[in-house]
């Protein structure tokens, strides 16, 4: 039994209309959601890019029963105290419904503070620096701290009874087993099935617990050459491989650097069929690969149509469960 549930892109879909969008998601027979966290596109066709904390408390309170993550970068646009007041604040709301995912982040959102965009091996470092800070102010600690990031004498006042999972985020082998040192849980995004397995058994083999969640990103329309448009147009500036996804720091040059992908570049890594049985048929494949999530992310700016015959004709031939209650002991 797997989670099927609706990923909302704040770069492609104004905040209301995504707010509409997941509530009919659950309607529709989606068990989760989950959403991005940007301040600016992937590409100017994209057009958009809401605030996603405050989008997430809408949505929770617009929503009955469906949990929420959000994957975020503490550490350059966010600091990780306003980032676990944020967690906190959400999880005493509503209990068991929210997790947040961390990453190390990418130089499009973090750009706009005007610091210096860290290599690699420093941004995970800031990285589990604020994910130590996070864990601890959410346990009631008072933090202070001086290192990649600093920290004065903070102190939540508001926070859940139960701490909400910390899930880490990872595109490759060697950051999943980093993760393994410090998450409840791991998302990626999908990739071929020999690299999906190769991140998931890293995760697990360097002691990784919590569920394993796949971000899927899809296209789908009654026809198959308005399927592939519609992932050219909106989604070939997302076909580059790190260290150009993390390094690219506005939508202008991604759109450059797009500017000749094919639709078939497109189409190894966005699953693309007006076939409804052909994307069941690749949401259970990753659901047989070991994922106990699977957000499903259409890559159209419009989400209704795809919510209604995904709900109607694909959820209904996989075996579709609810997600446990989101805290971190449950996860472990």
């Amino acid at each position: 039994m797997t989670v099927y549930g609706f990923h909302a892109s704040h770069e492609q879909v104004p905040p209301a209309d995504l707010l509409q969008a997941v509530v009919h998601a659950e309607q529709a027979g989606f068990t989760a959601a989950m959403c991005s966290d940007h301040f600016s596109p992937w590409s100017a066709r994209q057009g958009e890019s809401g605030f996603a904390w405050s989008w997430l408390g809408a949505a929770l309170q617009a929503t009955d029963r469906v949990p929420f993550g959000v994957v975020n970068a503490p550490g350059q646009r966010y600091h990780p105290a306003i980032v676990a007041q944020a967690i906190g604040s959400l999880a005493s709301m509503y209990p068991g419904r929210f997790w947040a995912a961390l990453g190390s982040g990418e130089a499009s959102n973090e750009h706009i503070t005007g610091g210096r965009w860290p290599r690699k091996d420093v941004r995970n470092a800031r990285l589990r620096e604020c994910v130590d800070v996070i864990r601890a102010l959410l346990r009631g600690e008072e933090v202070s701290h001086d290192g990649l990031v600093t920290v004065d004498r903070a102190r939540l006042w508001t926070r859940p009874e139960t701490v909400p999972p910390l899930v880490g985020a990872a595109c490759s082998e060697a950051t999943a087993a980093w993760c393994a040192e410090w998450a409840d849980g791991l998302i990626t995004v999908n990739a071929p099935r020999e690299t999906l397995l190769g991140i998931a058994g890293a995760y697990r083999s360097a002691g990784g617990r919590g569920p394993l969640t796949l971000q899927v990103h899809l296209s789908w329309a009654p026809d198959e050459e308005e399927a592939a448009a519609l992932a050219h147009d909106q989604w070939r500036t997302n076909v580059h491989a790190p260290p150009a996804s993390w390094d690219l720091d506005t939508p202008e040059l991604f759109d450059t650097v797009s500017e000749h992908v094919t639709v078939e570049q497109v189409a190894r890594t966005v699953n693309i069929s007006s076939d409804l049985s052909r994307h069941a048929a690749w949401l259970q494949e990753y659901a047989d690969l070991g994922f106990d999530a699977v957000m499903l992310h259409h890559v159209g700016r419009e989400q209704r149509a795809f919510l209604d015959a995904f709900g109607a004709k694909v959820l209904p031939q996989l075996d579709v469960t609810r997600p446990q209650p989101a805290t971190a002991e449950a996860y472990r």
